[in-house]
């Protein structure tokens, strides 16, 4: 399988205010390839979140290459990241970061118009996504009208509005109890599944992590 998303030697570090700057990622190297279901494993502080904010042309290496869909990301406008990240990626976090003023299907349909997805077409892909997990009879809620599982759902269904090539997700089930977070992510697997979507997932749950294809463990900014 050739590789959605290929990760070489990346470093990171920040200055915070102390002498010299603190190392969060040293020299990490990671693939995931097409159809690739791979968990991201690390303790808190150990740099899974500044790793897939570099995945997702969200920030930049200090050193290392990034490379989605076989293209080297290194030296793109700004204009060229964005366009990257609306073509190739969907980003799922612990907080569903729904837009509260609009229903569970313009919170999907407003990135496809961004996208330039006829307004009917955005609908229909919306209220499909949304059906098929489950929240067909949610269409036309708020998110204060939705409990935090469904909430999570539009935010995955979201995510997948696009037709991204590689999901990337933060703890996306963190903020919810054992019973939800196993239901919701039951219904994310079956759709990744069903779709061939690639995805990186960093969890802290083990018994989630052992359902995806590859475990990848993350300490000390160091793949172990």
């Amino acid at each position: 399988m050739s590789e959605v998303l290929a990760l070489e030697g990346i470093e990171k570090g920040y200055m915070l205010g102390t002498p010299g700057a603190v190392q969060v990622l040293r020299g990490v190297s990671l693939a995931v390839a097409r159809g690739e279901v791979v968990a991201l494993v690390a303790p808190s502080g150990a740099g899974k979140s500044t790793l897939l904010h570099i995945a997702g042309l969200l920030d930049t290496p200090d050193a290392g290459a990034v490379r989605l869909a076989g293209q080297d990301m290194a030296g793109l406008t700004d204009a060229r990241r964005t366009e990257a990240r609306r073509r190739t990626l969907g980003f799922v976090y612990q907080f569903h970061h729904l837009l509260p003023e609009f229903t569970a299907t313009e919170n999907i349909t407003l990135p496809q118009l961004a996208n330039g997805v006829p307004k009917p077409e955005a609908v229909e892909r919306a209220t499909a996504l949304l059906t098929r997990v489950g929240l067909a009879d949610r269409l036309g809620h708020r998110p204060a009208e939705l409990s935090g599982g469904e909430q999570q759902r539009v935010a995955f269904c979201r995510a997948l509005a696009n037709g991204p090539a590689l999901l990337l997700a933060d703890e996306p089930t963190g903020n919810l109890d054992p019973a939800t977070s196993d239901q919701v992510f039951a219904v994310l697997m079956e759709v990744v599944r069903e779709t061939g979507l690639s995805a990186l997932i960093a969890t802290h749950n083990m018994a989630l992590a052992a359902r995806m294809d590859r475990v990848v463990r993350l300490d000390q900014g160091r793949v172990v």
